[in-house]
């Protein structure tokens, strides 16, 4: 189906927790709103889940995951959560600062830009 691990660790949260709101993934996945917005598009493009506006706030979305999405998941093998953060939550603050640093400069020497953010290294 074309998805990526990020996208199936997005999808298997919905599933986990019915009724999670787009703010819900981006925290249960340690990521900002607008990537797991941008992770939430892709599943509901490809028809993997449902969105609804809450009953008491119609501010606030649901996500719920549709027959399609449930069956994807079964056929992925876990764990569907990154090992980067159990690895990143290892480390010791000061290799995390030299980390943080080191990865700015890698930034920098890519000259990335907002326009590269969906595109994958392998065609930067």
């Amino acid at each position: 189906m074309g998805l990526g691990g990020a996208q199936v660790w997005a999808l298997s949260i919905i599933e986990q927790n019915p009724g999670i709101g787009v703010g819900g993934i981006a925290s249960q996945m340690q990521i900002h709103q607008s990537t797991a917005s941008n992770l939430i598009k892709t599943l509901l493009a490809k028809e993997l889940i449902m969105m609804a506006k809450a009953k008491s706030d119609k501010r606030n979305l649901h996500l719920a995951i549709l027959p399609d999405g449930q069956k994807l998941l079964s056929t992925v093998s876990g764990p569907f959560e990154g090992v980067l953060p159990v690895a990143l939550g290892n480390l010791s603050a000061d290799t995390l600062t030299r980390l943080d640093r080191d990865l700015d400069e890698l930034i920098r020497l890519l000259k990335a830009d907002e326009a590269a953010a969906d595109m994958p290294l392998a065609e930067i």
